[in-house]
């Protein structure tokens, strides 16, 4: 079967064009029609990648919750920390009764601070020191649904134990001790959910890339072979454009032929 040079010319002209549009946009794969297999696959690796971009940023307000508790916790620690070096003079039998008032004012400040510190230490309006929370859950698994949850540890005086240590009285310095233990494991939580949320994160991360890479694969247009075969359909145009001229001058001539002959 003949096929006419205008269904030839309408194929190049499409072909051309749509190698046109490729090289513009970049991409290999614009429509279904394009490589139906290709987009089907592409779209599932876009799916995932997305899914793992999400879980990278919640992993990562994750890190910025445990990296505020650790600081605030450390703020407690020295407090504490200063509380103890305070009893431990109190504790002296070369101080009298208004020494130790003196020790107790600045104890009764940073007693108020460590209070301040585990009531107002926040995250997006959530309260992280002060027991009102379990713990907070980190979605980092993009496709099974499940994720990591870091500690909210109790730092309010109550939970320490020491709230109204006063050492113009009766007082233990153990009690300080035990507090300052308390919040030597909640560091050391925090620093394992750190660490863990880390771990997570860079592999997230990495594997997001990985999957983007093997999209771009997929869609990406290898941009030298698109020009060259832009070419070849422009000579074939051009060609074709050229026959058909042709014909139609032969057509002419014939119909010239034919009227010439009557």
């Amino acid at each position: 079967m003949r096929i006419s040079p205008v269904s030839n010319s309408y194929n190049t002209n499409y072909n051309t064009n749509s190698i046109y549009g490729k090289i513009a946009s970049g991409k290999r794969i614009r429509t279904a029609a394009d490589d139906a297999a290709g987009l089907a696959i592409a779209s599932k690796l876009k799916r995932n990648g997305n899914g793992l971009d999400v879980a990278s940023n919640n992993i990562s307000d994750g890190i910025g919750v445990a990296n505020i508790q650790d600081g605030a916790l450390g703020t407690i620690q020295d407090s504490l920390q200063r509380i103890r070096e305070l009893s431990l003079k109190a504790s002296n039998g070369i101080y009298g009764s208004d020494d130790k008032e003196m020790f107790q004012e600045e104890i009764d400040q940073l007693l108020q601070d460590i209070e301040r510190t585990a009531v107002g230490t926040q995250y997006n309006e959530k309260n992280l020191l002060d027991g009102s929370m379990a713990d907070m859950y980190i979605a980092s698994n993009p496709s099974a649904g499940e994720g990591m949850s870091i500690k909210m540890e109790n730092a309010t005086l109550k939970a320490l134990g020491i709230e109204g240590y006063n050492v113009t009285g009766d007082f233990n310095i153990k009690d300080i001790d035990a507090a300052m233990d308390k919040i030597s494991m909640a560091r050391s939580r925090t620093g394992a959910s750190t660490n863990a949320l880390y771990h997570a994160y860079n592999y997230t991360r990495s594997s997001s890339e990985e999957l983007l890479s093997s999209r771009s694969k997929i869609e990406d247009l290898d941009i030298g072979k698109a020009v060259s075969q832009q070419k070849s359909e422009k000579l074939l145009k051009d060609y074709r454009m050229s026959m058909l001229r042709r014909k139609m001058q032969d057509d002419n001539s014939l119909v010239v032929r034919m009227f010439g002959n009557i």
